[in-house]
């Protein structure tokens, strides 16, 4: 992979060789590897237009004039988080392994970032769209059009008695389900697996879905569990739509995709009374502070509910 121009060759050393301790090391996603190679070549490109381009010379006071650069160019607080924690890792890194005598981002601190509580499905909104979905295999009448909408209807019901993200659901194979223990394999971010259960409901839209799920595959499809209508693995797209097209017939349900699911799954989870530590386990979250989010959402509806119905509220 080329590195920009102006970037000194020190520094496209070190960051071609951080980039690959990311991806072999560490095995993060393509996705995650983009941005920090993306976050850290707009730190050394503005420090090579400063004169500083060397990452041995950069200080604390670098890094800080770069992050309030980029706050006055409109990044907001997330990104801004984001570009930190990500310069943090990198010079962790590089002083670990010897490839710096220093690390001068030790100190560097962020903004707080406001924790908004994501839109979230009611539970009763959740039945209203799985009741949908349902209510359309009525309708079907070609074989091809009745597995399809099988195939629909068992996506959305793991989706969210999973609480998978879309990624790991096309990325399922027919082996990854033990259906006689209701337990669903999934590779997560990191290639990190983990075990999931699944209700009767899913379990029951899953097992209709794969009784016709010849009709549609082909070849190509290989073991995949759910395939799209040109009959190879179903594409992450695909999925989307199909969520936003479902979520779309119910009155007043937010428009989310396969990740509003999550959310959902996650927060009535919560609010049913199960431990932070098992949702943690079931989303698949390294950290506990990421999950955490979801008692701020349940905590502000238990809120608005008691200030709603108390009589000393």
């Amino acid at each position: 992979m080329e590195e920009p121009e102006e970037l000194s060759p020190g520094a496209a050393r070190l960051l071609a060789a951080f980039t690959d301790h990311l991806r072999l090391e560490r095995g993060l996603s393509p996705h995650t590897v983009r941005a920090y190679r993306g976050d850290l070549v707009n730190l050394f490109a503005h420090l090579a237009r400063v004169g500083e381009g060397e990452p041995s010379d950069v200080t604390l006071a670098d890094l800080r004039t770069w992050l309030a650069n980029q706050h006055a160019g409109g990044a907001d607080r997330a990104t801004l988080q984001r570009r930190a924690a990500g310069v943090r890792t990198f010079f962790a890194w590089a002083a670990r392994t010897g490839r710096l005598p220093a690390d001068p981002a030790q100190a560097l601190r962020s903004p707080k970032v406001d924790r908004r509580l994501p839109p979230t499905l009611e539970a009763d909104q959740a039945r209203q769209v799985l009741d949908g979905l349902a209510a359309r295999l009525e309708d079907a009448g070609e074989p091809d059009d009745v597995a399809a909408r099988r195939r629909d209807l068992a996506i959305v019901e793991v989706l969210y008695a999973a609480g998978i993200r879309v990624s790991e659901l096309a990325g399922l194979d027919l082996g990854d389900l033990d259906a006689s223990r209701g337990l669903l394999r999934v590779l997560g971010k990191g290639g990190k697996q983990r075990t999931v259960p699944l209700g009767a409901p899913a379990l029951r839209a899953l097992d209709a879905w794969l009784e016709l799920r010849g009709r549609l595959a082909r070849p190509a499809a290989g073991r995949a569990m759910f395939v799209g209508d040109q009959g190879g693995r179903i594409d992450p797209r695909v999925v989307r739509r199909l969520v936003h097209r479902a979520l779309a017939t119910v009155p007043d349900a937010p428009d989310l995709g396969p990740h509003g699911l999550r959310h959902a799954m996650a927060t009535h989870l919560l609010e049913g009374g199960a431990d932070l530590r098992s949702v943690q386990e079931l989303l698949g979250h390294s950290s506990l502070s990421t999950t955490q989010l979801y008692t701020h959402v349940s905590g502000d509806r238990l809120r608005r509910a008691h200030q709603q119905a108390h009589p000393r509220a």
